[in-house]
This record gives structure tokens, C-alpha cells and sequence, in this order.
């Protein structure tokens, strides 16, 4: 009798039959041949670098064909439902899909939390090798971004984003309105590589500050996180006014006083610029030093001290 074995992804793996074959076929029939392939593979070998394949593919199925052009941009920060337009009921046949296909369980509770591509891929993931879920991506308007950050407009390069565990993604729109694009360069705006270097800073500085950073319900201070250094910086496509800038970073190392980060932009499919390493500095609240008080000493109060009372001397005859 076939035995279940794991593999190094920590994934048990069953035999893998013809009459299998067969049944994932019939299953993924209304999906991609790239999509049966990479099913099958992760069937056989049980390599969870198939999944974001399997993922999308079957995403895709049920997205209408006006909208699967978003996916080809491999965006893990597009929305189901609103980017999408995938309503519950439709996100139930994905959830039945899958199951079928990777041949696991999911609880309809634990979808509650999954709004992006991005938390789909990573939930099937961690749920297939049977890792502790991750904390669900937190979304961030423009208002919470401008509370929360260190850098304020006319010099913050950030719209809308989303920190997860695993790091951040924003937009920002060029709109052609920017105090140095006046002169960069004359009749022909362009925005300099400085800026979207420093756009990627600073979606880095929003991680610290609201992602799942600190051990033991530690927060970053605000105050203390300043630019380090930065390397393997290149550029690749020349960002005018009118385009959407699409940034995200990942952790590298993250050790206070240091993170390192590396990052990304792109317009649409096409890549604009990479920074290989981004490094702040920071410190956690906790750890920032109080101002002390000076303590005065003060002397204690003197105690009265008893006096007997004097009796008057008698009178004598003398004196009298």
C-alpha cells in the first residue's frame, strides 16, 4: 500500500495516480493549460513554488475576461473584490476549487481577512506546509498614512497602502503638480530617481511603523528612524506625470537598530526601478531614554524642641 511522505517544503505528499491525473484535469478544465500544469507538479513533488500559478489560474477562471489583464501584472496588492469585482458567492467556488485541487480544507472563517491576491497566495501557502497563519493585511488610507508618518506633503511620496507581514505596497500617482518638476527638467518633467528612491524610504518607514515589528508588543518611535544607506540602486524607465507608480518593499534583516529593506517600483508590467538594499535606523519606544527629572532633596522640617516652662522665684523678704 502507497505511502503519505513529506518533502523538504514540509508538504505530505500522496500518491499521485493516473485516475488523479485524470480527475485534476476534469477540475481545471476551464483554466489555463499553465494552470493544470503547475497543479500537477505540485501534486508530484509537492514544491510550493507552484502555488502562486495554481493560485491565479484559478483566480482567473473566475474573473471576467475584461479584468484578467490586471493579473498578467502579477500585483499581489490588487483588491478581489473591488479591483476584481469577485463577490462572496464567486469567492466560495474559488475556495471549493482549490480544495479540489490541492486536496486540503479550509474553513469559511478564515477567509474572513483575505481582501488581496497577495493574502490569498500567502494563506494557501502557509495553510498547505500547516504553518501558523499570518496576520491579515492592513490597509491604509492616505488620511492614516499622513497621522502615522514622519514625512508630510509637499514631500510625501505615498497613496493608499497595505502592510502585511511579509512587507508594504503603495501607489502613488505623478501628477505633474510637484514643487521640483518645475525644474526637472525644463519643458520636459520628469521625476528624478532621488524621489522614487526616496518613495521606497518611505513606505520602508511605514512598515516600522505599522507592521508587526517589535517582539512583545514593542512600537517603533517615529523620531528615531533616519536613512542610512542604500545599495544596488538602478533604474529602468523614465516616470513622467499621469503614471501610477506601484512601490514595495520586503525585509531583509531586521535587528534595531537596523532594517533592511529591498524594494521595488513598476508602472503597469514595466519594471522602473530596484534597490537591492534600503537600511534604517530606528529604536523602539521603550528604548528611547526619558527625559529625567532632577530630584531636589529637601531637608526635613526641624522639630520644635520642648522648653520647659521657668517658674517664677518666690519673693523674699529681701526683694520685696
Amino acid at each position: 500500500m502507497a505511502q503519505s511522505v513529506n518533502n523538504p517544503s514540509g508538504v505530505t505528499l500522496k500518491p499521485f495516480t493516473a485516475e488523479d491525473d485524470n480527475n485534476l484535469r476534469e477540475s481545471l478544465k476551464r483554466c489555463s493549460a499553465a494552470t493544470y500544469e503547475a497543479a500537477a507538479q505540485f501534486r508530484k513533488t509537492g514544491n510550493t513554488e507552484h502555488l502562486p500559478a495554481i493560485v491565479l489560474g484559478i483566480i482567473e477562471r473566475y474573473v471576467e475576461p475584461d479584468l484578467r489583464a490586471k493579473l498578467k501584472d502579477a500585483d499581489d496588492d490588487l483588491r478581489i473584490i473591488e479591483d476584481l469585482g469577485i463577490d462572496s458567492l464567486t469567492m466560495m467556488e474559488i475556495v471549493v476549487l482549490v480544495e479540489d485541487v490541492l486536496q486540503m480544507t479550509i474553513n469559511n472563517e478564515e477567509l474572513r481577512h483575505l481582501r488581496t491576491v497577495g493574502d490569498v497566495k500567502t494563506f494557501i501557502e502557509y495553510k498547505v506546509r500547516g504553518l501558523p497563519l499570518p496576520k491579515p493585511t492592513k490597509f491604509i488610507p492616505i488620511e492614516q498614512i499622513v497621522s502615522v508618518m514622519p514625512i508630510q506633503p509637499p514631500f510625501l511620496f505615498l497613496g493608499e497602502a497595505s502592510v502585511s507581514a511579509h512587507g508594504a505596497n503603495a501607489k502613488y500617482k505623478i501628477s505633474g503638480q510637484e514643487f521640483f518638476l518645475q525644474g526637472h527638467f525644463k519643458d520636459n518633467p520628469v521625476l528624478p530617481a532621488s524621489i522614487m528612491l526616496e518613495a521606497l524610504g518611505q513606505l520602508a518607514v511605514l512598515f516600522l511603523l505599522e507592521g508587526q515589528v517589535g517582539e512583545g508588543g514593542k512600537t517603533v518611535d517615529h523620531r528615531t528612524i533616519f536613512f542610512t544607506s542604500c545599495e544596488g540602486v538602478r533604474c529602468h524607465r523614465i516616470c513622467r506625470p499621469g503614471d501610477v507608480l506601484s512601490l514595495s518593499i520586503k525585509p531583509k534583516r531586521l535587528k534595531s537598530p537596523l532594517a533592511t529593506f529591498e524594494g521595488q517600483i513598476r508602472v503597469g508590467q514595466e519594471k522602473a526601478a530596484i534597490a537591492e538594499e534600503i537600511t534604517l535606523t530606528f529604536a523602539y519606544a521603550e528604548e528611547v531614554a526619558q527625559p529625567t527629572i532632577p530630584q531636589v532633596s529637601v531637608a526635613p522640617a526641624e522639630q520644635p524642641v520642648a522648653v520647659s516652662p521657668v517658674k517664677p522665684k518666690a519673693k523674699t523678704a529681701a526683694s520685696a
